[in-house]
């Protein structure tokens, strides 16, 4: 029964690795939801305007950017989940230290599987993120493209009036 307090220690010891990597995790998922929060409050936002203006007559001029921000949300949407499974083994590892520890069992194998799916999820959930990043970037320049024609639209109709 002494080596038991020693074996926990050890046992702490190599779960402290993989809790800073949760940190880390959820640090991804808050950089997520808050772009996450930002592409919604652009979707309401553009609602308002095409609720102003009219569905029909808005509807050219915003049907990229709407397309955009559908594609913002499903790669933020796959990067979220992917980082919660990634998470989740984590923290299977961890159980699953502790648990070898305890029945003294042979948990190696299991470790290293977890852990590679664990990189794996989180691989997959920074490409997705890094590809959510790509697509905003193009949004810019459909943005700053629809801007143009309204201003070019709007300067057009200035001279109509002015004649």
């Amino acid at each position: 029964m002494e080596g038991l307090p020693a074996d926990i220690a050890h046992s702490i010891e190599l779960a402290v690795a993989p809790v800073f990597l949760i940190a880390g995790i959820g640090a991804l998922l808050t950089v997520l939801t808050n772009r996450l929060g930002r592409v919604v409050d652009r979707s309401r936002a553009l609602e308002i305007e095409l609720s102003e203006e009219g569905a029909m007559e808005a509807h050219p001029r915003w049907r990229s950017e709407l397309w955009l921000l559908d594609r913002r949300i499903s790669w933020i949407n796959r990067a979220i989940v992917l980082s919660t499974a990634a998470l989740l083994l984590v923290c299977l590892v961890i159980m699953t230290l502790f648990t070898g520890q305890l029945f003294a069992a042979d948990v190696s194998g299991i470790v290293a599987v977890l852990f590679i799916l664990a990189m794996a999820a989180l691989i997959a959930a920074t490409g997705s993120f890094l590809w959510e990043i790509h697509v905003a970037a193009a949004m810019l320049r459909v943005r700053t493209d629809l801007l143009e024609k309204v201003r070019l639209k709007r300067e057009k109709k200035r001279r109509f009036w002015k004649k």
